[in-house]
């Protein structure tokens, strides 16, 4: 395995670590697509740190977390007055209240930045693989290159400014605005005729660095001026529409099953782009999307009885009365098969709780095996049922080995008032409204069927970028340059493309303007991380919302981190914070 040296991290400069760079770090192949020997193991070292690290950018606690809880999708209360306080950070963020010192923000921007630094690292030396005729080298180069300008994407969305840099022994460059844009397209436009359009998902291709090209061109009015009202120019449409058309046209399909993307052996679903390929050792990939959500008394594979949910983030009540408003008298689960896909079947006769308590409902449950046991998927709301332990904390079971499915109880905050979970409509700051229950909860992922436990363990990959999102841009760089009905074909294309289940297929509009698209956005790309991003873009993010009534514009933008500003100290006017913090 090839060693990477860095020079030695100052952890007050953890902004741009390695920019000025690190420690030895030595690196396990993270992905099995990347393991070889003699000059592909020189290859394989280099950029495995990249692709590795995208772990932890991705994780709950970090950028994910830090995309979800800033929109108006996600809402984070501190649970029961004992759960994820976590030193109010999430409370901050969700109210757009943060300061510099704000962790969620600070540990985004010190990932980014380290494993930014390491695809700089892996460029530099997989540039000299090159020089010296290593052919084996050249296209992860250009993986390189596009993860470089991938993450330093992420920078500009959060911060507002990109790193240029291209040798580890160089202090980086800031830039913003058009510069910023200016760079990241060079970067992109070097590559992306060049770069492999054959590699799977979990490797940076020709396809997903034109979808990068679309996402900057589509946001460019944004990124140029972050705190006005954007202009969105009629050449930037142009040209999503120009690598959205490519991919669209390449051969990638959408998924008639929506929650196939999210499932295990979703590495080989036709319709992902881009992904964190999760399918190599399995001590380091996660499933915190899966689990972060979802109720902490759910067991959701009961063959791993230590399987659970942490209570965390909800839906908030603003978000799914999207839903509700756009389908009106008929219930979302039965309009749109996003919403809802239903896994845990409850028998007729056992649907009616009338009476039915965790006092007296011993003999009100269902068999099933424990392999086959699945929870609902989608949009949970109301009382959830899945399998129960005894007081030793095993399984309980049927005569015949299988396992009993109940209503679940919410041991968590119902005290001695014993109760149901039941994951409520409302769910805020209150007492009340932060109780463990409270809050409808997203569960879109799959608990993988080779994970042992909860909280790491996870082949299913983690979706960064797909066709769903293509059609999106495209559509609305249609509307954005008059094409209503350009536009419309393509939300219909997506919506009526989720066909596996008919009777819960999205019907197709009869028309469409911004307010709908950025709607249907929600609807197609709910727990993604791209909340946000859609939010500034549509002129939402200044709104109100559940326990957030913040306008200030400067918060498009998430402060610097202190510690970022106090370790660039000694560089006059390297790093200035932005304005409003």
């Amino acid at each position: 395995m090839k060693t990477i040296s860095f020079r030695k991290l100052i952890p007050a400069a953890a902004f741009f670590l390695a920019f000025i760079s690190c420690t030895t770090l030595e690196e396990e192949v993270l992905d099995e697509s990347l393991t070889g020997t003699g000059q592909a193991e020189i290859v394989s070292g280099s950029i495995a740190p990249v692709y590795g690290m995208l772990r932890q950018v991705w994780l709950h606690t970090v950028n994910f977390g830090l995309q979800e809880v800033a929109s108006d999708e996600g809402i984070l209360p501190y649970r029961g007055g004992t759960d994820w306080f976590d030193g109010g950070k999430f409370i901050a963020v969700h109210q757009h209240l943060m300061t510099p010192s704000n962790s969620l923000v600070g540990d985004a921007w010190t990932y980014i930045t380290l494993t930014l630094s390491r695809a700089v690292a892996a460029e530099e030396q997989l540039g000299l693989e090159v020089e010296n005729g290593n052919s084996s080298a050249q296209n992860p180069l250009y993986e390189m290159v596009a993860m470089k300008a991938y993450l330093n994407m992420l920078a500009l969305d959060n911060w507002g400014l990109v790193f240029r840099k291209d040798r580890s022994d160089q202090q980086s460059e800031i830039l913003r605005g058009q510069e910023a844009v200016d760079y990241l397209e060079t970067e992109l436009l070097s590559v992306v005729d060049l770069i492999s359009s054959t590699s799977g998902p979990g490797r940076m291709n020709k396809y997903a660095v034109e979808a990068l090209l679309a996402r900057l061109y589509l946001n460019a009015a944004v990124y140029r001026d972050p705190y006005g009202t954007p202009n969105f120019l009629a050449e930037d449409m142009d040209k999503v529409i120009q690598y959205t058309n490519s991919i669209i046209n390449s051969g990638y399909s959408l998924s008639p099953e929506y929650f196939d993307l999210f499932n295990d052996n979703n590495n080989t679903n036709p319709e992902i782009i881009f992904s964190l390929d999760q399918r190599g050792v399995l001590q380091t990939e996660h499933s915190r999307w899966q689990y972060w959500s979802i109720s902490g008394d759910q067991v959701p594979r009961p063959e791993f009885p230590s399987t659970r949910g942490t209570d965390a983030v909800a839906a908030t009540p603003d978000f799914i009365q999207t839903w509700y408003d756009a389908y009106g008298d008929v219930d979302p689960a039965d309009a749109d098969a996003r919403f809802f896909q239903e896994n845990t079947v409850i028998p007729d006769n056992l649907r009616d709780l009338t009476g039915v308590n965790p006092t007296n409902d011993e003999n009100h449950y269902y068999c099933v095996d424990e392999n086959d046991f699945e929870m609902d998927r989608g949009i949970l709301r109301g009382i959830i049922w899945g399998p129960r332990k005894d007081a030793n904390g095993n399984i309980i079971r049927c005569e015949d080995g299988k396992v009993r499915v109940y209503p679940v109880i919410n041991r968590r905050s119902s005290g001695a008032n014993i109760r149901y979970v039941d994951h409520t409509f409302q769910v805020d700051f209150s007492n009340e409204g932060s109780l463990h229950n409270t809050g409808h909860r997203f569960s879109k992922y799959q608990f993988s069927r080779s994970a042992p436990n909860c909280c790491s363990n996870s082949s299913v990959d983690i979706v960064l970028i797909r066709l769903g999102e293509v059609y999106l841009m495209r559509a609305e760089a249609k509307l954005r340059k008059g094409d209503n009905a350009g536009a419309l074909a393509d939300i219909n294309t997506l919506r009526t493309s989720r066909n596996a289940r008919p009777a819960q297929t999205p019907a197709p509009l009869n028309s469409i303007d911004l307010d709908i698209l950025f709607r249907e956005s929600g609807f197609e790309l709910y727990w993604e991380g791209l909340r946000r991003t859609n939010q500034i873009r549509f002129g939402k993010y200044e709104d109100s919302w559940t326990e957030k009534t913040d306008s200030d514009v400067n918060k498009r933008l998430f402060p610097i981190p202190q510690r970022a500003i106090d370790g660039a100290s000694n560089i006059s006017g390297f790093l200035v914070q932005n304005q409003g913090y």
